[in-house]
């Protein structure tokens, strides 16, 4: 029940993708796509490797509503929406030597790295929204309230998908287009996102405590969670963006190609976080009750729901994937280069899986370090394995990106066996 809204609201997200990529693709050339491929990979790293202000906010607001505190799911929602107020405004501040520098290390073509820095300097505006979103939800995730997942999602990404249309195929724009279409997007959502929030405190007791909101060591856990994090998720984004500047140096058909493909991962993927999401808000629960028999069936029932949906989008992939692919871009030579790495797509939601669905136990149990060792390990076999195949070009890319992900999900697994032996199981009564 909880799963449901957040896998339909996951799945708004990389159609969104989807639509930015069709409406790109589908202009007369392939620089546009590209662009915007490179644009988006930088916002990879100054949006999404802030993501802790969703997770870290999910597991402490989930082990607090355990513990039956109102006034410490009340102080987190604050603590989490100053952060990124003031994470948001920095970012603005430092906006034009941040894109110069990640438009650098992404290494691509002179004129879509033109392109995409447009595209960046208009996205960077929406900082302070994107930020306050991803607390808000975490937020209301916690209290295990999904559907208001679901309501914020769908409202952000229909009116950024119809901003799309208008701006890019109504009005002409290419690039710049995209990149205001999401910027509106981001404030509506932030605004209604607040009337929610409102709604919601009502029902909650107590007040916001001043001594929790303005004093830095109130700040200590919060900061211990997502420090970790922060660091895990910047090694995450370290391995996409390295993924997709090895394929730009390839060539601009090959970065567009794919572009492609990572959609599909993307779709997955936010499928597959449907269950994780909804395992960190339990999982949260019950560690804060202290019931370790809670915990093990919510682990249990959302691996046998993931591995289905694993098992599903593989399926879908091997049968589906050329048809797929040429919805997305009409340019017959990213088509082709395209469709000759699907084999790559069959074979990773199930060797990814996982590394999903024990993420969302690791961040409901706070076990964030365990996270980020994950991270490093995988890093560990990726770059070596990508240098030993360079030689085998874009495939050795891709197997490179799928050892990656297969040494991450041992790890976790590994983590996740040795917990449950020794920390996520009743206490052994004294003799």
């Amino acid at each position: 029940m909880l799963a449901w809204p957040i896998i339909l609201s996951n799945i708004t997200v990389p159609l969104l993708g989807l639509v930015d990529t069709a409406v790109v693709g589908h202009l007369p050339d392939s620089r546009y796509l590209a662009g915007v491929t490179l644009g988006a990979t930088l916002f990879s790293f100054l949006y999404w490797g802030f993501g802790f202000l969703r997770m870290g906010t999910t597991g402490l607001t989930s082990q607090a509503v355990g513990r039956e505190s109102d006034s410490d799911v009340r102080n987190l929602l604050g603590q989490s929406l100053l952060m990124a107020a003031a994470i948001g405004t920095l970012l603005i501040l430092l906006s034009r030597p941040l894109i110069s520098l990640g438009l650098w290390l992404l290494n691509g073509s002179e004129v879509a790295t033109e392109l995409a820095a447009e595209y960046a300097q208009i996205r960077i505006l929406s900082a302070p929204a994107v930020l306050a979103n991803y607390a808000i939800l975490g937020w209301f995730l916690g209290q295990q309230n999904s559907r208001v997942t679901l309501l914020i999602l769908v409202l952000t990404n229909s009116v950024n998908i119809a901003l799309d249309l208008l701006f890019v195929v109504g009005l002409g724009m290419t690039s710049d287009g995209v990149a205001w279409a999401t910027v509106i997007a981001d404030y509506t959502a932030l605004a209604f996102g607040l009337w929610l929030v409102t709604r919601q405190l009502k029902l909650l007791e107590g007040s916001f405590l001043r001594n929790r909101l303005l004093k830095v060591a109130a700040y200590v856990e919060l900061f211990h969670v997502n420090a970790n994090l922060f660091v895990r998720t910047l090694g995450l984004l370290f391995a996409m963006a390295f993924f997709t500047s090895r394929g730009a140096v390839q060539g601009d058909t090959v970065l567009a190609a794919n572009a492609v493909l990572l959609q599909f991962i993307m779709l997955t993927s936010y499928a597959l976080d449907g269950f994780a999401h909804a395992t960190e808000a339990i999982v949260g629960r019950s560690v804060g009750r202290r019931r370790w028999d809670e915990f093990a069936t919510t682990v249990r029932t959302a691996a046998w729901f993931s591995l289905t949906t694993a098992g599903i989008a593989s399926l879908v992939f091997a049968l589906g994937g050329h048809y797929l692919i040429a919805l997305l871009t009409g340019l017959p030579e990213v088509r082709a280069t395209a469709g000759s790495y699907l084999p790559w797509m069959v074979a990773m939601p199930l060797i990814a899986v996982w590394s999903y669905l024990l993420d969302g136990v690791f961040i409901g149990a706070t076990a964030i370090r365990e996270m980020r060792n994950s991270i490093f390990i995988g890093l560990a076999a990726y770059l070596p394995v990508w240098w030993a195949t360079q030689g085998w070009g874009n495939h050795g890319l891709w197997l490179a990106f799928l050892t990656f992900s297969l040494v991450r999900s041992a790890v976790l697994g590994a983590y996740y066996l040795h917990h449950r032996r020794t920390r996520w199981r009743p206490a052994r009564p004294s003799l």
